[in-house]
């Protein structure tokens, strides 16, 4: 099985190996996973929910445009904010197609500091805003803002496995096919 993520950053990749490499039932036994460079089509800092998961539903819809792959992954970051609340919070999305079936997922949610969530409502993009503040070079190809915010306890690398996990369940649980009474 080819499976191809919608993205040369090493950490998307690195996620859906985590979630190939925990394969227990063999849906992807001796997969490969490679790193195809496609546009998401959205924003360089996508906001909000629908944004962000459009983002990830393009890059795999792309993948499998790019190239013969088996399934195509998209994976999107953002910054959103849920119905009844003002406080901004990172969010990650990832997309899960074969060409027939296009499902997605959310991973985990973290609330943005003030002072991080004011220069991105001024226009700012949450990776260089992150290592301004930090000090680093291309976090987002590290411990991302999410490995920042919680001090260590999830990098982005786990953040985003589970977003990709959620999104590929459906492939790989027989629960989806079965049918309604």
């Amino acid at each position: 099985m080819r499976i191809g993520v919608g993205s040369t950053n090493p950490v998307k990749r690195a996620a859906v190996q985590q979630v190939i490499t925990s394969d227990e039932d063999g849906f992807a036994k001796g997969a490969s996973v490679e790193a195809v460079s496609v546009s998401s089509g959205v924003s360089e800092q996508p906001t909000g929910h629908e944004e962000t998961k459009r983002g990830a539903v393009t890059r795999a819809t792309r993948v499998l445009e790019a190239s013969e792959y088996d399934l195509g992954v998209g994976i999107e970051g953002g910054v959103a904010r849920f119905p009844g609340g003002d406080e901004p919070f990172l969010v990650m999305w990832a997309s899960v197609t074969d060409g027939d079936r296009t499902t997605v997922a959310s991973g985990p949610s973290l609330p943005l500091p003030a002072s991080i969530a004011d220069r991105i409502d001024s226009g700012e993009e949450l990776g260089p805003v992150m290592d301004d503040v930090l000090g680093t070079n291309e976090i987002a190809k590290a411990q991302g803002a999410a490995g920042a915010f919680t001090n260590g306890r999830i990098d982005r690398t786990e953040a985003l496995a589970h977003a990709v996990a959620g999104a590929i369940g459906p492939f790989v649980c027989s629960l989806y096919s079965q049918p309604t009474q």
